[in-house]
């Protein structure tokens, strides 16, 4: 049987390495794992423990662990951008313009949008960057109010009545540069769509105007003058009005 040493003392790093049997080259995970053999081996609780070496394991382990390189800290997860302000209009409001009032950063402030701007444009805010550069703020046009946009076109629905719808004519349209009229012939493949030109986003650099285009919905049918005048003689006068 090996003698065991008996001297807790260890005299430098590679005395601990030689103590829990271990090159110079080891890492953290073979440290631990020659620790955990070491000082099961030598509990002095064991048949072949000593109190000694039980000490000795200790005082080795300690000193290659005072002497192992400091791990760097965990770097902090990158804290994200805040997001990117977005001017968000309405289509109205890309049609004849309209000044906004905006929230960037810890601050309000209040922009002119020029008519014409459509979705994916950016408009310049001087001065409006954090740094004090100027701000390029990316345009979105939502749909508000029956009104949609899609390029430089609007697009809304209206009400027909079924019977206009099946035997054609002229339809009155009420849009937002006021009433305007379109004829539609008789039984109109559905959808039935039509154009007016000129009343979508108006022109703006090297983009012309759009243009409206009007989805007619069918709707049930309300009784003209001669039939409605009917329908009241029918529910004042009875049978028995008639008798007398």
């Amino acid at each position: 049987m090996n003698a065991r040493p008996t001297s807790t003392d260890v005299s430098g790093v590679r005395d601990a390495l030689a103590v829990l049997g271990l090159s110079e080259d080891a890492d953290a995970a073979a440290l631990k794992a020659a620790f955990r053999t070491a000082i099961k081996a030598a509990r002095p609780d064991q048949i072949h423990g000593d109190a000694g070496r039980f000490r000795q394991v200790i005082a080795a382990y300690r000193l290659i662990q005072a002497h192992q390189p400091a791990r760097p800290a965990l770097a902090a997860p990158p804290v994200p951008p805040p997001p990117s302000p977005v001017l968000a209009i309405s289509p109205m409001q890309a049609v004849t313009g309209a000044r906004i009032n905006l929230r960037l950063g810890g601050r309000r402030v209040r922009v002119a949008v020029p008519p014409g701007l459509r979705t994916g444009d950016h408009l310049r805010l001087k001065g409006g960057a954090a740094d004090g550069g100027d701000l390029y703020l990316p345009v979105l046009i939502r749909a508000e109010d029956g009104l949609s946009v899609l390029g430089d076109d609007l697009f809304m629905t209206w009400p027909v009545e079924r019977r206009t719808m099946a035997d054609g004519g002229r339809v009155e349209i009420e849009t937002h540069a006021g009433p305007r009229s379109a004829w539609i012939v008789p039984d109109m493949t559905a959808p039935v769509r039509v154009r007016l030109k000129g009343l979508g986003l108006p022109a703006r650099g090297s983009r012309g105007a759009g243009h409206l285009f009007v989805s007619l919905i069918p709707t049930h049918d309300t009784p003209s003058s001669a039939e409605d005048l009917l329908l009241r003689f029918t529910r004042v006068w009875t049978p028995e009005r008639l008798a007398a």
